[in-house]
């Protein structure tokens, strides 16, 4: 049944947000490549002005912005039930793969098998990752002056290590001043004309809410308790040193501050859970990522593993399973609950910006830095999957991440290869991508 104010079937919409969650490998780059291509390419939901409008503004928060993304799509398509809807099943997938991946650590201390499954997976995310980067390059960067904003927010993050909210804030000044000196520039980089003449569903098909203090001070009472209850009732039940409150007041905190992506923050995550509360041990950090890595929803989820290690191993009065499982579950809700606050509050003020001009450039500037982020991602992952060991250099000021050429994956450049071949060359759609380098590199690892 259909809602008056739904945009899309809301069943329709939870199905494709479903589908879109079983395919959310890779970062965020591959989670908003995926996302691009079943809502613009595929549905024709969103145009791809609509599309990077959005993402433009998810970029600027912190927390993971795919999922955000996908909050504010579906708040778009069918109201605040559909940003829940869509916000949760994007990650749902993924708090299930990855608890029952902890669960095998700690109980069997092994994951060959499924180690080799998911080598498979990080070539094939790679070669998503490089298809994201060409859609949105292509349709994004329509000037000169957007391409070099482009290469120089990849430089400033791949070669200078600047910081990740310094870049953004730079492209935003960028497009503003751009916009000035070539006025329409906003337009330009959007594509505005082909996106509204691909999109079955036009501006005024969405939804305008008006914003206002008293709808902000409505979402704030429901949801400020929502997200901290979890927290307070765990130092009631635990007392204010047990494992499960110290670990929702870090990760509390933690969501606040993830400006960047996971991968921004998860050196400070480390640090803190390997040598502050010593939920984890030295190394365990890194074959959490790679868990996260390897399964749909956003690599911040490697927080679930931290989690369910240290509350496992310090349980109280828990039997040990019951407390990594009560932990995984407040951790994840701590971490991604501001990101449905953040949206449900912000999103229909950006949607009433949409048409003032001097934000319509400084977000074209963001967009542009966008591809150089998705380009900077991309080499951060090449690096790690096609080797098995790299360094960081320093010359002055710059900061290269160099990979070891001795230790050169060959089976990973195979299925980059594969991957490469069945996406660009025959078409092919990324979950059957996914599945046939998920048995390839099972049957590589099963043999080596």
């Amino acid at each position: 049944m259909r809602r008056p104010d739904d945009v899309v079937p809301l069943g329709e919409a939870t199905r494709t947000w479903f589908a879109i969650s079983l395919q959310t490998f890779g970062g965020p780059a591959g989670q908003i490549a995926v996302m691009q291509r079943a809502l613009v390419d595929e549905k024709r939901w969103l145009g791809e002005r609509r599309f990077l409008h959005a993402l433009n503004y998810c970029m600027l928060l912190p927390g993971p912005e795919a999922q955000q993304l996908a909050v504010y799509t579906g708040w778009l398509l069918n109201g605040t039930l559909g940003g829940l809807v869509a916000g949760t099943l994007f990650v749902l997938p993924g708090v299930v793969a990855l608890l029952a991946l902890s669960a095998t650590y700690v109980g069997f201390g092994e994951t060959t098998v499924v180690a080799a499954l998911f080598a498979g997976l990080a070539p094939a995310v790679l070669a998503i990752v490089t298809q994201a980067l060409w859609r949105i390059g292509r349709r994004a960067l329509t000037h000169v002056s957007l391409v070099l904003l482009a290469l120089v927010a990849f430089a400033a993050l791949t070669v200078f290590a600047v910081p990740f909210p310094v870049v953004v804030l730079g492209a935003g000044v960028a497009g503003w001043s751009l916009n000035r000196w070539r006025p329409g520039l906003a337009a330009s980089g959007h594509d505005g004309g082909r996106d509204d003449a691909a999109a079955l569903l036009h501006d005024e098909s969405f939804r305008q809410e008006h914003p206002s203090c008293g709808r902000a001070v409505r979402i704030l009472a429901i949801g400020l308790p929502l997200w901290l209850a979890p927290v307070g009732l765990a130092a009631l039940l635990s007392g204010g040193d047990s494992t499960y409150t110290q670990q929702g007041l870090f990760f509390s905190g933690t969501a606040l501050v993830t400006f960047g992506g996971a991968y921004a923050v998860l050196a400070f995550v480390a640090d803190r859970a390997v040598d502050s509360y010593g939920w984890l041990m030295p190394g365990e950090m890194a074959r959490g990522l790679a868990l996260a890595e390897s399964t749909p929803g956003p690599l911040i989820m490697v927080v679930q593993f931290v989690a369910f290690l240290g509350a496992y191993r310090d349980p109280g009065g828990l039997d040990p399973w019951v407390a990594g499982l009560v932990a995984s579950l407040l951790v994840t809700w701590v971490t991604f609950v501001p990101s449905f606050l953040f949206i449900f509050l912000g999103a229909p003020y950006v949607e009433r910006l949409r048409g003032n001009v001097a934000l319509a450039a400084a977000l074209t500037g963001i967009t542009a830095a966008v591809v150089g982020v998705i380009g900077n991602l991309a080499v951060f992952f090449a690096v790690h999957t096609l080797f098995a060991g790299s360094a960081d250099r320093t010359w002055g000021p710059v900061q290269l991440l160099v990979p070891e050429l001795s230790t050169l994956r060959w089976d990973a450049v195979l299925i980059t290869a594969v991957a490469g071949w069945l996406l660009f060359g025959i078409r092919w759609s990324v979950l059957r991508t996914l599945g046939v380098c998920a048995l390839l590199g099972l049957a590589l690892g099963l043999l080596s």
